[in-house]
């Protein structure tokens, strides 16, 4: 579903991606780990081209993101987004937040978009919330209304930038749910996170970043319990002495 060849990154003189190549298999859940400026979300950035690429190419679903021929926007339909942030619009109802781009991209009936909507709410287990602003709700809720509004578009892969590391901790583990019950029903998923717990119960693969590199790629199980790098070890132990 999603294949990074050779991807390089520069801000500069800083060598932000270093030479990455792997591959996201269709309805597969890879969680990116990393200490903080390993990579992790510029390289979840480049696949939807909010992060451009120097060299390398990088395919999904057969089609080359960064060829010329691409029509960008069109392109980043099918690309779900989760940010750290929301960025909900505050002046308009979470339904119509929700309605908003299957409505101006996809040319969809508001009557159809809003009883997808509707769907959605419920999937993420606010139903009576649709008519509420965004302000009048908590961080996690707001989350979760992020999240139905990306799945309103259909999109075949689902990425996650650190969507709950905003959150008071109480909140993270009702977005966690939903991206758990996404995750079994075979969305493809690439979720930056810090929540090692979830990346443990939900991961078909664990990435493991540093200094822009890919480090090592493996089962949650061989991660967490035989992490073949120092770098990830270094990591490990850091993160249980925290």
């Amino acid at each position: 579903m999603i294949s990074f060849k050779g991807i390089n990154k520069w801000y500069g003189g800083y060598h932000a991606l270093d030479d990455i190549s792997a591959e996201v298999s269709r309805g597969e859940v890879i969680v990116v780990c990393g200490p903080s400026g390993s990579g992790k979300s510029t390289l979840i950035r480049t696949v939807n081209r909010l992060e451009e690429i120097q060299a390398g190419t990088i395919e999904f679903d057969g089609l080359d993101i960064n060829s010329p021929t691409v029509d960008i926007n069109k392109f980043r339909s099918r690309v779900g987004f989760v940010f750290q942030s929301f960025n909900l619009f505050p002046h308009i109802s979470v339904a119509e937040n929700i309605m908003l781009a299957p409505v101006t991209v996809l040319g969809k009936k508001k009557s159809e978009a809003r009883d997808r909507a509707g769907q959605l709410l419920e999937r993420v287990g606010l139903a009576n919330k649709a008519d509420a602003y965004p302000g009048q709700l908590s961080g996690g809720q707001q989350q979760r209304v992020a999240i139905a509004r990306a799945l309103a578009m259909d999109p075949p892969a689902m990425l996650f930038d650190e969507p709950t590391s905003a959150l008071d901790p109480e909140m993270v583990g009702e977005v966690l749910q939903v991206m758990k019950s996404l995750a079994r029903d075979g969305m493809t998923m690439m979720c930056v996170t810090h929540e090692m717990n979830f990346a443990r119960e939900v991961a078909d693969r664990v990435w493991f970043m540093d200094h822009g590199s890919l480090v090592e790629s493996g089962t949650p199980e061989n991660f967490f319990s035989k992490p073949q790098s120092d770098r990830a070890r270094k990591f490990l132990s850091d993160l249980r002495n925290h």
